[in-house]
Order: structure tokens, then C-alpha cells, then sequence
């Protein structure tokens, strides 16, 4: 259940009403505790915050016992209820926090970012890195309810923003070709948050239609993992490498390269690959990658979740809005498709 609201306080109001709760934990980063925790004022229970630090390095098994430890000192309950305000790492620790804690309490998700708002607060995926893999412990649990509270995105960064819209741009492509036309044509020069609203809720509309049809991940929902196996690998190459890079960058580079393959393999019409690359590039730049460092993303490709043995598993697309899920790639292939995206 995805509202968007112009009145946070009174939403959540409204659901605890529902509800018999005796108290909410509201887990935030550094940053959502200074801009975006003070507007949700007072609630009808008790309140408990808990803070994480900021950054992806920080989704860690350690970040999530100390959550669990401070919820025990705090005396949470199995009627206690979890509010993830941040961004995807609140949502993903956080919602694996409340999912596993005394066998599972409820979760309501509050995004405050664009990336958060339309990928990782829906879908029900919780999650951690571990060992230097992006989100390798983690299960599906689905929050109650996820409030969308718009104005939150006045407090980000231009980056922050267009990590978010890479994600838009994948359900854009699978969709159909007069909503990917329509994201390509936003004006990141002069962004316009009134014209992104629109965006947005189609993209919502198309990730919550998705999900419903496959909720534990088994079959079509695994389109929306398009552009993800070329993109894990590079957000976890450049953090281990300590260069850090936002999630929705990779992805965009992970999509250039997702469709340099569809064109290769499925039959993808050029026209879509250029189009898209040409603006991904405008917007995101190219990663900053090298022949010698093609081995090492490849074994970081072989441990994706979509992976299986040494068969690494792409979706890749016939056309727009018609994906292929589960197509294995063989090594020369995927080290084409870098090259395009480093030179193409």
C-alpha cells in the first residue's frame, strides 16, 4: 500500500488508529535525524529513535545487532511498530531489523528519497551486505504501509535525485516506448519537481503491478532486475576499492550495458540502445573502469544472487516493455558490453 500524502503527520496518525500498537521505533540515518525526522511531530504511543550511520558500507550484519540491542534496551515489544525514515539502507536494514526481531513485527516505510521512494521501500526485499556482497543476507517481508511524503525531496542533493531516476528509467523500459520517450525528455538542467511528480506515480504503478503478480520473486518480478547484475557488480567494485558510488549510477551504467547485450543476443532495435546511452551518459557520466579491471567485476557478477554455478544471469530486453529474464551471458559478451559503456 503505496500513499502518497501531503500531510505525513495525519497519515500515520490515521494508520496507528487502526492499529493496537504500544509504541513505534523510528530508525533513521545521520542525515534523515537533522531534515527529515522533526516533521513528524508527537504520536497517540510511544516513540523510540534509533539512528544508523550514513552510507552502504554501513548495511552491515554489525549495524543490524546493534538495532536489535538497542531495541531490547529500548523494551520493544511483538506490538511494537518499526518506521523506517530514510533512504534505501533504512529501509533495507531497517526493515529486515523488524522483520526478524522476536519473530517479525510490523514494519510502515517512510522513503526519503527519490531512489527509496520508487525501488527500495516497495517490493518487500530487507536486506545487508555481507563479506563484500550488496544485500547477500536479507528476506522478503512486506511493510504494512509505505507513506510518500514529496517535499522530503527538496532536502536532496542533485545526485541523490538522479540515483533515483535510473530506477525510473528501468521501469520506464519496461514499459513501453511513450513512457520511455516521456524520461528522456525530462530537463535535468532545469529539473522540475512538479513535472517529475507524474514520473513518479507511473513508476510506482508499474512496480507495484509487478510485484503483485510475483511477490516472492520467482518469475516476472525478476524483470526489475534489469540492469542490476551489471550494476551490483560495479557499486561493489568501487566499495571495496573505498570509492564508493550512488546506487542508481551503477544501475544506469548497468542498463547501457543490459541493452548493448539485448541487442546482441535478443534482437534489440539500436535505435532504443543509442537513445538511452546517449542520455545516461549525458546525465551519469561512464564509470571509470579498465580492461584490467573486467576479471574482477565478472566474479562479482558470479556471485549475484540471479546467478547460478559459473552461469551469470542477465534480463535482457526483445523490445521495449518485453523483457527476457534469465538469460546466461557468456564471459565475451559481457566484456563487450563493457566496452561500450566505457568507449561506445
Amino acid at each position: 500500500m503505496s500513499i502518497i500524502t501531503e500531510d505525513i503527520n495525519a497519515s500515520i496518525q490515521q494508520f496507528i488508529a487502526t492499529q493496537k500498537y504500544d509504541g513505534a521505533i523510528i530508525i533513521t540515518d545521520e542525515n534523515t535525524k537533522i531534515y527529515c525526522r522533526p516533521i513528524i511531530e508527537s504520536l497517540d504511543i510511544p516513540i523510540h529513535d534509533i539512528c544508523i550511520p550514513v552510507g552502504e558500507e554501513k548495511k552491515s550484519v554489525q549495524t543490524l545487532v546493534s538495532v536489535w540491542e538497542q531495541m531490547e534496551q529500548i523494551g520493544a515489544s511483538r506490538h511494537s511498530l518499526m518506521l523506517c525514515l530514510g533512504g534505501g539502507v533504512v529501509s533495507d536494514l531497517g526493515g529486515m531489523a523488524a522483520a526478524c526481531y522476536k519473530r517479525g513485527i510490523d514494519c510502515v516505510n517512510i522513503p526519503t528519497t527519490l531512489l527509496s521512494m520508487i525501488d527500495a521501500s516497495a517490493g518487500g526485499k530487507t536486506g545487508v551486505n555481507f563479506l563484500g556482497l550488496k544485500n547477500e543476507i536479507g528476506l522478503i517481508r512486506q511493510p504494512k504501509a509505505i507513506f510518500l511524503y514529496l517535499p522530503y525531496l527538496k532536502t536532496l542533493p542533485q545526485a541523490e535525485m538522479r540515483s533515483g531516476y535510473a530506477e525510473m528509467l528501468k521501469h520506464a523500459l519496461l514499459t513501453n516506448r511513450k513512457v520511455l520517450a516521456l524520461h528522456l525528455l525530462y530537463n535535468w538542467a532545469e529539473p522540475d519537481l512538479r513535472a517529475l511528480n507524474p514520473l513518479i506515480e507511473e513508476s510506482l504503478r508499474v512496480k507495484g503491478e509487478i510485484v503483485s503478480q510475483d511477490p516472492h520473486d520467482h518469475g516476472p518480478r525478476k524483470a526489475l532486475n534489469l540492469g542490476h547484475t551489471f550494476g551490483h557488480a560495479f557499486e561493489e567494485y568501487f566499495l571495496q576499492k573505498s570509492a564508493p558510488l550512488p546506487h542508481g549510477y551503477c544501475v544506469a551504467w548497468g542498463l547501457v550495458a543490459a541493452l548493448y547485450a539485448s541487442a546482441i543476443v535478443t534482437g534489440l532495435q539500436t535505435d532504443v540502445l543509442h537513445q538511452v546511452a546517449h542520455y545516461i551518459f549525458e546525465l551519469y557520466g561512464r564509470p571509470e573502469i579498465l580492461c584490467r579491471d573486467y576479471d574482477a567485476l565478472y566474479k562479482l557478477m558470479e556471485h549475484d544472487k540471479k546467478s547460478t554455478g559459473q552461469e551469470v544471469r542477465f534480463v535482457l530486453l526483445e523490445d521495449v516493455g518485453r523483457p527476457q529474464i534469465d538469460v546466461v551471458l557468456e564471459k565475451n559478451c559481457i566484456f563487450e558490453a563493457l566496452d561500450f559503456l566505457r568507449e561506445g
